[in-house]
């Protein structure tokens, strides 16, 4: 087993994300790189800034001073900026997207804009609508396996990839973090998406999904566990999925003759948040909880996807039990994924009938080693580590 406290760089590069909103930047008048809170969003702009031989400015409407700036006219303002304008939490000014959709089409324009921002249903609603083709789209994540080396996966598991979390001096001290940082989401963010929402009632949400890690979503059993309706249990969980806080996999239904679950599966997207919700700090004692398996199921589904995107992604599941944890819609082709968390990978009845059902071009066992070998002609056992460099 991998040791979790190995020594770790101080800070850990993000080289391909930060090479690709640069790519995207001169391509793109607008982009708007889009993440859940302290993801490195910032960060990651703020050494863009450092690395342009441009001029750069920035507005953080965290700030007043920044708000104010850009309430009164704020059009000309930004119509006379030249160079990198980086306008860090633009949910907390929605209005200015359809200024910098006129700008981003004005041919004679002197900036780039850079945007930051919490991915929340009404922003992203905002910026789809008034932004169109100027603005390009970056989802960024926490940490993945790839920037922070295949020999700390473990402490990645564990801690989850919020850097200040994944930093941490000790795993006591990540639990303490990632306490605050839980608090602050459901004291502040909650409310500036959902003003109605009740911070308290939602908690306990949050700790049910977190027990119901990488199950069917079942809004009505939810609601009796917490005494509330169906309409209040999908209006929490559309408020975590649109802060990034979970992941909502749709079930795949184009399968005529088959009686198929048509709810999607919910996860967690950062397993550091689902083991403070499930009072789990240490890996010997994620090991032997009951979540084990459903842990790795959901950490190693979110490398997968982070690695080859979340378009065309989907759960297979019917109801006399034949299921597929991921397949993938690439190159005119279906690829198959099962998140195991075994020492040793084998074949199952499911994987075989699931490769027929959906005739599937391959099926690799995603699992925590470190040797990847044939189960058979068509499955593949695969650890984590090598996901990322599968090519479709």
């Amino acid at each position: 087993m991998v040791n979790i406290l190995q020594s770790l760089p101080a800070l850990v590069p993000r080289t391909i994300l930060l090479q690709r909103v640069q790519q995207e930047l001169r391509d793109r008048p607008v982009v708007a790189i889009l993440g859940a809170r302290q993801v490195g969003k910032t960060t990651l702009a703020r050494q863009i800034a450092s690395q342009t031989t441009n001029p750069t400015k920035l507005f953080d409407l965290e700030s007043q001073t920044a708000r104010t700036a850009l309430s009164s006219t704020p059009e000309f303002v930004l119509r006379n900026s030249s160079g990198l304008v980086i306008i860090d939490e633009i949910q907390r000014q929605p209005e200015l997207l359809s200024i910098l959709k006129r700008i981003g089409e004005d041919p004679n324009r002197q900036a780039r804009f850079l945007l930051t921002g919490t991915a929340s249903i009404e922003v992203l609603k905002g910026i789809t609508e008034q932004l169109s083709d100027t603005i390009r789209f970056i989802d960024v994540s926490g940490f993945t396996l790839d920037e922070i080396g295949f020999n700390n996966q473990n402490r990645l598991w564990i801690r989850g990839g919020l850097p200040r979390s994944y930093l941490s001096r000790d795993d006591d001290a990540a639990c303490r973090w990632l306490d605050s940082f839980v608090r602050s989401y459901l004291e502040r963010d909650v409310l500036s998406i959902d003003p109605r929402a009740n911070p308290s009632l939602l908690e306990q949400f949050l700790g049910m999904v977190a027990h119901r890690q990488g199950y069917i979503w079942n809004a009505s059993e939810i609601g009796n566990s917490l005494g509330i309706g169906t309409r209040a249990v999908n209006r929490f969980r559309d408020i975590l999925l649109g802060s990034m806080m979970v992941r909502s996999l749709p079930a795949w239904l184009d399968n005529l003759g088959k009686r198929l679950i048509k709810s999607p599966k919910i996860y967690l997207r950062d397993s550091g948040i689902l083991h403070y919700l499930l009072g789990l700090t240490t890996f010997s004692e994620l090991s032997t909880h009951p979540c084990f398996a459903k842990s790795w199921e959901g950490f190693a589904l979110e490398q997968t996807v982070i690695a080859h995107g979340t378009h065309n992604s989907y759960f297979y599941r019917t109801q006399r039990g034949t299921e597929l944890d991921l397949l993938l819609l690439r190159t005119g082709k279906r690829w198959g994924f099962e998140f195991k968390c075994w020492d040793e990978p084998r074949t199952t009845k499911s994987m075989h009938i699931a490769i027929k059902d959906l005739d599937l071009e391959h099926l690799w066992v995603i699992y925590p080693g470190s040797r990847s070998f044939a189960l058979s002609e068509s499955i593949t056992a695969l650890p984590l580590r090598q996901v990322s460099s599968l090519g479709f």
